[in-house]
């Protein structure tokens, strides 16, 4: 594969233009910054669908308001085995420090390194970037770097990655004006695991949630280059497709969702706050935000969240587009384990359904 200067291929210009390439389910294609860094081989390279082999997702759904026994009973119901000796690179929310769900609350994030340590992980690492704040005050605000010690795992701040620790991805039919830049470490990794808040985003994404988790690991700046690419993300109508599209860099083994708390209005820091008491955990984007938009519906949310079928909302409709996931409600299987939590999820996937 050919490389290219990632400063040549993003110098700050107004004459950016989407990659000339057709519209495509295919996997992205990625150029690297001065040293090449290899792309991930096909055969180490997990489907970007994660779906069942029927074409379906389960979505685990848990009703609670005990975030650390949410963690463990909606991993216990999804049954998942596939951390025995991987390094794991988890993806919280970090954009700022505010309380939950403004940020991945500490029993989530202490949970969930627990299980996945119980299910035979090897190194873990907690990264992000904060878009509302500088990363490592927001990592030093929330305690995470305390809580590493503790717990000893690892932990790094995107922002403070070198050029070359930055990849260029140009998915097919990029609404990016020259492609998005990726942090590195996350496709050296053996799996991906990340966790996300159920909110709505006054900032144009309307909800925020797994695929919208995932723009933490795309550089504002990278070293040398002086275009803001969390501008022309943020400035841009098609932000909701960027958002997906950010999502053809890398498959999630696992993402867990915090919704014992939601922000239905506003977000992403602050806004109204409902007990939606719920987490969801799966291994399929889609289906995962699917769920929680037709969470935030069931507690009357903004009219953005609100409009049309829940598979016609950008971000989601988009995702379908790449081969991101499931195609349609019908084919989200929400599990639970008690009755609780099965009168709820009938609620959830009524609306799901109903669109």
């Amino acid at each position: 594969m050919a490389t290219t200067s990632l400063l040549e291929a993003c110098a700050p210009t107004e004459q950016r233009t989407p990659a000339e390439v057709p519209s495509s389910t295919a996997e992205p294609s990625a150029t690297s910054t001065l040293a090449p860094i290899p792309s991930p081989s096909a055969a180490s390279t997990p489907s970007l669908t994660a779906t069942e082999e029927s074409g379906s997702a389960q979505v685990a759904f848990v009703k609670t308001r005990d975030r650390a026994e949410g963690v463990r009973r909606a991993l216990a119901l999804l049954g998942l085995n596939a951390f025995s000796n991987k390094d794991v690179l988890l993806k919280p929310n970090f954009n700022s420090a505010h309380p939950t769900p403004g940020s991945t609350h500490n029993d989530v994030l202490r949970t969930l390194i627990e299980e996945l340590r119980e299910r035979g992980a090897g190194a873990i690492t907690v990264a992000d970037r904060s878009g509302m704040a500088a990363t490592r005050q927001v990592m030093e605000q929330k305690g995470v770097f305390t809580m590493a010690e503790e717990l000893e795992f690892g932990t790094l701040v995107f922002d403070e990655l070198e050029k070359e620790q930055w990849v260029l991805m140009q998915p097919p039919g990029s609404h990016w004006k020259g492609g998005f830049p990726f942090a590195q470490p996350i496709l050296g990794t053996d799996a991906v695991v990340q966790t996300c808040c159920l909110k709505t985003h006054r900032f144009g994404g309307h909800f925020t949630m797994s695929l919208k988790n995932s723009v933490g690991m795309v550089a504002k700046r990278v070293p040398g280059d002086n275009w803001d690419y969390m501008g022309e993300l943020h400035a841009s109508p098609d932000q909701r497709l960027m958002i997906a599209e950010i999502n053809t860099a890398y498959t999630p083994a696992l993402i867990l969702l915090d919704g014992v708390e939601a922000f239905v209005t506003s977000g992403p820091e602050s806004g109204k706050r409902v007990w939606a008491e719920v987490v969801l955990a799966g291994t399929d984007r889609v289906a995962v935000d699917a769920v929680g938009v037709a969470v935030l519906r069931h507690f009357d949310t903004t009219s953005q969240v609100e409009e049309g079928p829940i598979f016609r909302q950008e971000q989601i409709a988009r995702a379908v587009e790449l081969g991101l996931g499931v195609d349609g409600p019908e084919k989200i299987r929400c599990i639970t384990g008690d009755a609780e939590s099965e009168a709820y999820a009938a609620q959830i996937q009524e609306i799901l359904t109903r669109g």
